[in-house]
């Protein structure tokens, strides 16, 4: 007997505020043009986004702000009603609080109630995991109807008024790479009239014996911080991204049995915009189109992957097949998922 039908019924995202580009980082904190050009040229982003004004150190929203507007318009483009939902998950790597679940809190702001919800915390592969809890369920039949959320905000770890002069340089990367943002998805069980449909969803813990290439401090008030609230090892990152990326495109064919050459979209790993491309050179397949957008919004962790599928579901035509990899460096987990307008 075939497994039922899972539909992505339609994708939205947030950003929070305007772009912040490379020149007004670096005047921001000090930082001469040859900082900035080696941004533009080893780092290539050009802009972010953050949930904090710079300039006056407000903050402007919070992620339970973001999900709750990006989770309604989800579901208003779905056309479904808060009270439809069977189930809502949130994968992120920056909750509000430690309790209460960011996640409830954005349901008790748009309306839902009475049913079972998740939070799974996760760097970059958070939504393909928060993807993966609504793919079983709908599966199993113990849901209809999902609402999956994904997105981050850095803000928390970005001191406006700090002194960088002296950074290590993975401090340096982290600041110009990551920005804030979220996405939303609704997914159903069945297929949705012009619907894409979720064909199959990979994710492999792939960090066995290996250090982090990531790491993001969450101090509390009886522990002091003896160390940057985030660091990255971003040789590492370098080094074992592509092949990661492309170790997980060959086995997600493979699951679908799909040829590189069915693909008509590839949404490849974002971690930045030169990174992405080196990722896509080692994937070596030239006839799928890329979606990629993290050089013109920067790095927003669990957010990147629903501001590349909204892409796709504006372009993807009937009969179309695409690929998404995400690759997580917190301690390598490796994920992605194929997708088919039929």
């Amino acid at each position: 007997m075939a497994a039922p039908d899972i539909s992505v019924r339609a994708v939205r995202t947030e950003l929070p505020g305007p772009p912040v580009g490379n020149a007004a980082l670096a005047r921001r904190f000090g930082m001469g043009e040859a900082w900035q050009s080696w941004v533009d040229t080893f780092v290539g982003t050009a802009n972010r986004h953050y949930a904090v004004d710079l300039e006056t150190g407000e903050v402007r929203c919070t992620l339970a702000d973001l999900g709750a507007r990006v989770g309604a318009e989800a579901l208003a483009a779905a056309g479904v009603e808060p009270g439809e939902v069977d189930l809502i998950v949130l994968g992120t790597a920056s909750p509000d609080e430690l309790m209460p679940a960011t996640v409830n809190v954005i349901a008790d702001r748009i309306g839902v109630d009475g049913v079972p919800s998740f939070q799974l915390q996760s760097g970059c592969t958070g939504a393909v995991q928060a993807l993966m809890v609504a793919q079983q369920a709908l599966l199993a039949g113990t849901a209809r109807t999902a609402l999956v959320l994904g997105g981050d905000v850095s803000y928390k770890h970005l001191d406006p008024t700090a002194d960088i002069s002296g950074a290590l340089p993975a401090q340096l990367v982290n600041l110009v790479l990551f920005g804030d943002g979220m996405g939303a998805a609704v997914l159903s069980a069945g297929a949705e009239p012009g619907g894409v449909l979720l064909r199959r969803l990979l994710l492999r813990l792939s960090g066995l014996g290996r250090p982090p290439g990531q790491t993001v401090a969450w101090y509390g008030a009886s522990r002091r911080a003896d160390g940057p609230a985030a660091s990255e090892d971003y040789k590492a990152i370098e080094d074992s991204v592509p092949d990661m990326a492309a170790e997980t495109m060959h086995e997600l064919l493979g699951q679908v049995n799909w040829k590189a050459d069915d693909l008509a979209y590839l949404l490849p790993p974002q971690l930045s915009g030169r990174m992405t491309a080196r990722i896509v050179e080692r994937m070596a397949v030239t006839g799928p189109q890329e979606l990629s957008c993290v050089g013109e919004i920067g790095n927003n962790g669990n957010g990147l992957l629903f501001f590349q599928l909204e892409r796709l579901l504006e372009r993807i035509a009937p009969g179309e097949r695409a690929l998404a990899v995400a690759i997580e460096a917190s301690k390598w987990i490796r994920g992605g998922l194929a997708l088919e307008r039929v």
